[in-house]
């Protein structure tokens, strides 16, 4: 594992910590004390746990659980536990195991207990299940608009969102490394159904100017970027779009606009190197073009060496003379020793 991997996993440690996950664990015994051993790493992290399971007694979990050296509550709770009462076991920094004997792994039942004890994620570790869905996230609303024709697991899981839980994953039982697979990267190792947005655009935010600088940065010393400060970001923050995946800044887009002038700047594009060739660049440069027609700019340009291709071959972006830019900008290019070419397409 690589230092750019380790920091990709630390950056869910915050955003996990102090969160309840329910985790149903219909795996099979093989599996069970890795599984186990996951989930004593979540708890270490500060993730509180629910778990429980429809094929295995619950003794039997927590006999595991106890074999972990997971720091759980002895007694075994019902769906009908006060959730006052597990949440302050919870907040004790202990894990709960919760009886499902005679539940369907998404039952209603399950999904009222979750969304009771304030679940940010309900979790189904069970053989087959996944390998039957289309892997990725699904938005919850999409499924229920469709309605018949759609897998019962996952219109359950649906129903488990539209409760209150924002997010249902749904994950082959079989393979123990499936479940931190699936929660410490984007694009996961399972299904995902949620409830509310999951990959937006969206404006900057102050607090996100560090991570873009973060972000940028190697570009920027690679001189592929034009280089920028914090006060300088700042000063500018509207003029600024991120594509967020479930809270992880992984991609950026800037609109320039120039006085007396119809024609906009794409700058700043850049998507993380882990994210690369899934079209979120195109879709950067797409919503960068809405914005600028919602302006009224007529035609949009960019300034690039390093992705004429991108430009060119996926955008269908002409290579025009220097001469077409706003002349405020052609000074700057020109003080910059910056070689770039320019690329541009007229608006519809």
């Amino acid at each position: 594992m690589s230092w750019g991997d380790v920091r990709g996993l630390l950056q869910y440690v915050p955003q996990f910590r102090g969160k309840v996950f329910v985790v149903v664990v219909d795996s099979p015994v093989p599996a069970l004390a890795e599984m186990m051993l996951n989930l004593v790493s979540l708890q270490n992290i500060g993730v509180q746990l629910v778990i429980g399971s429809t094929i295995h007694k619950h003794d039997e979990i927590l006999d595991r659980a106890v074999e972990a050296e997971l720091k759980c509550h002895h007694a075994v709770v019902n769906l009908n536990a006060a959730p006052s009462d597990v949440c302050e076991a919870l907040g004790r920094g202990q894990a709960i195991i919760i009886n499902l004997e005679a539940q369907d792994s998404l039952s209603h039942e399950v999904a009222v207990f979750a969304q009771a004890i304030a679940a940010s994620k309900l979790i189904l570790l069970k053989p087959c299940e996944q390998v039957q869905l289309t892997q990725g996230a699904v938005r919850a609303a999409d499924l229920e608009s469709i309605g018949d024709g759609q897998p019962a697991i996952l219109l359950a899981a649906a129903e488990a969102c539209r409760l209150g839980i924002s997010r249902v994953h749904i994950l082959d039982g079989t393979d123990p490394a499936g479940l931190l697979s699936e929660l410490f990267s984007n694009e996961g190792a399972g299904t995902m159904v949620y409830a509310d947005s999951y990959r937006v655009i969206r404006p900057l935010r102050e607090e996100d100017i560090v991570e873009l600088l973060g972000m940028i940065g190697r570009s920027v010393r690679n001189t592929c970027l034009v280089p920028r400060d914090y006060a300088d970001i700042e000063t500018h923050l509207a003029n600024y779009s991120v594509m967020d995946i479930d809270g992880n800044v992984v991609g950026s887009v800037a609109l320039l606009r120039y006085p007396g002038c119809q024609a906009a700047e794409l700058a700043c594009l850049y998507v993380k190197q882990s994210h690369e060739a899934l079209g979120y660049g195109a879709e950067l440069v797409q919503h960068a073009e809405q914005l600028a027609l919602e302006q009224g700019a007529t035609s949009v340009f960019a300034l690039t060496n390093r992705a004429a291709g991108f430009f060119q071959s996926q955008l269908s972006y002409q290579e025009l003379p220097l001469e077409v830019i706003p002349a405020e900008r052609r000074e700057q290019l020109i003080a910059s020793g910056r070689d770039s070419r320019v690329f541009g397409r007229t608006l519809k």
